[in-house]
């Protein structure tokens, strides 16, 4: 059981329930193949059934730890950081993404949208979801739409989502990898034929790294 004063600094984000901190390479999206520090907080409640990282939901199940500690390990590795989960807008993203930035640090965030945007961050990336859609605010200051595809309908709800998004937003359709043998050649037809999405693979994974 956290303490109350624990709790409360968690709460205003001084401290965060850390599930992981690991250098590697960006798989996904604008910036897959840049050397990249993911901070991975606990807490999720979105609830997706393909989710690959379900240990992330329970956030009791991580250690509150202090955002000094979180960034001085950061600034270690990498001068770009990127922060995901769980879902990391669960909790207040602002004494971390100004920590990170006080450093010359380059602040990316992965998140569902599905709770308001706080922080300061370089890049946003949306990556919506059925189960629990994202706050409308999000939506035009997102930098890169994802959508997961894991059957022909999520490509309905991807061109749904891409009309939220501001102009310049960069829109991805990203095969779910449990499926990717059956869907990747589905959304390379799409793409052919929708020429304002683009393909993310989740290269990472072909390259047998975090």
């Amino acid at each position: 059981m956290i303490n109350k004063e624990v709790l409360e600094l968690v709460n205003t984000g001084v401290m965060l329930p850390l599930m992981e901190e690991f250098y590697t390479i960006q798989g996904e999206g604008f910036h897959k193949g840049t050397a990249a520090y993911f901070i991975r907080v606990g807490g999720c409640d979105v609830g997706c059934h393909w989710c690959d990282v379900k240990e992330s939901w329970n956030a009791e199940t991580h250690p509150p730890t202090a955002i000094e500690s979180i960034v001085h390990n950061a600034a270690h590795f990498s001068d770009t950081i990127v922060v995901t989960g769980g879902e990391p807008l669960m909790w207040d993203m602002g004494p971390l993404s100004e920590a990170l930035k006080n450093k010359g640090l380059n602040t990316h965030i992965e998140t569902s949208g599905a709770y308001p945007l706080s922080g300061n961050w370089d890049w946003i990336c949306l990556s919506p979801k059925k189960n629990k859609l994202p706050v409308a605010p999000i939506y035009e200051r997102a930098h890169e739409l994802k959508v997961i595809v894991y059957n022909r309908n999520d490509l309905v709800f991807a061109e749904e989502q891409a009309k939220k998004v501001g102009k310049s937003c960069i829109l991805y359709l990203q095969p779910e990898w449990s499926v990717r043998d059956k869907v990747t050649p589905m959304i390379v037809d799409y793409v052919m034929k929708n020429p304002k999405w683009k393909v993310s693979l989740q290269t990472h994974k072909y390259l047998n790294i975090p």
